[in-house]
């Protein structure tokens, strides 16, 4: 029987997949789970729709990743933090941190998440940062640290 699994089934296949599984399988356990529908003429149509909009919404998160890349790519994100003797900082940068500097200078919102950093950022001076907005696409930005007055 075919059958259009509705969440990911381990061992069986990915959402919105076409599979053939025993009819057994699919009445007592696929169906009865909700975790898979009968693979009809209207079930098949319902799940090319799906499968359309989920393609044109990872579409339109690239392009928008592109977007947000050509606006900071390269640029330099100035932070003041408070440090005591030879630059060493009272605590330490965090992603948050990064998130909410590139936010107030670019106006661009990005998830403290995506904000990756190889080690803490513990010292006043400059730093690298990437920034993987998408599977696809990462922008990698310069974080300049100094000493606030």
């Amino acid at each position: 029987m075919k059958v259009i699994l509705t969440q990911d089934v381990k061992s069986l296949g990915k959402r919105n997949q076409l599979v053939d599984v025993s009819d057994g399988y699919a009445k007592n356990f696929l169906f009865k789970k909700n975790l898979a529908i009968e693979a009809d003429a209207k079930n098949l149509n319902i799940m090319k729709d799906r499968m359309q909009s989920d393609n044109s919404k990872k579409d339109r998160e690239f392009i928008e990743a592109n977007i947000l890349k050509s606006k900071l790519e390269g640029k330099q994100v100035k932070m003041e933090v408070r440090a005591g003797e030879n630059g060493k900082l009272f605590g330490s940068i965090t992603t948050k941190d990064i998130a909410d500097a590139i936010a107030s200078q670019y106006k661009a919102e990005i998830d403290k998440r995506k904000i990756q950093l190889d080690e803490p950022v513990k010292s006043i001076g400059k730093s690298a940062v990437v920034i993987k907005i998408h599977a696809d696409v990462s922008i990698n930005i310069e974080l300049l640290i100094t000493e606030k007055a």
